[in-house]
């Protein structure tokens, strides 16, 4: 995901200062992995500097002073650009666990064994997913949707592999 764009995104919606938007990322977008301080205020920099953004107000509400950011009409271009181009299908291979898979058959060990500990891992993360799928907004469960598919397009794999562990070792050896 691109962040830059994202907080970029966020500002269009409405002004906003780096503790602001921190919290509304981490809200929408950042519930397993929030943003670090630093990171926000360090892409804050980068967009004025390239004139996506533009201080809009400074000042003080009971704490340190924040500055407020709005976009530019250039910001809102580039992120009509960004909204334009489709996100290239990335090759979602584990190549770890492809590489765990090889090695096992090469060294004798039980590759099957892997396969099935990576399943055992997937359908609880799985699990996990799905219960934390309930009482949440629609967004965040599109959200979840997206892993829960992700992990299922990867289970298949699992399977597909394990019914040709054989073939492949034979094929590798």
């Amino acid at each position: 995901m691109s962040v830059t764009h994202t907080l970029l995104g966020l500002i269009e919606v409405q002004p906003r200062h780096g503790y602001d938007l921190k919290r509304a990322y981490d809200t929408r977008f950042g519930q397993d992995r929030p943003l670090k301080a630093g990171q926000v205020y360090a892409t804050l920099g980068r967009l004025e500097r390239d004139g996506f953004v533009a201080v809009a107000a400074t000042g003080r509400e009971g704490g340190p002073d924040r500055t407020t950011y709005a976009v530019t009409a250039q910001g809102v271009t580039d992120l009509d650009r960004w909204f334009s181009q489709p996100e290239g299908p990335g090759a979602y291979l584990q190549p770890e666990l492809f590489a765990k898979v090889v090695l096992a058959l090469q060294s004798g060990r039980d590759a099957g064994a892997v396969l099935d500990a990576q399943r055992a891992e997937h359908l609880t993360t799985m699990r996990a997913l799905q219960a934390a799928k309930d009482g949440v907004d629609l967004d965040r469960v599109l959200s979840l949707d997206f892993a829960l598919f992700h992990l299922d397009a990867d289970l298949r794999w699992l399977e597909h592999t394990a019914a040709r562990l054989s073939r492949l070792a034979r094929e590798i050896s």
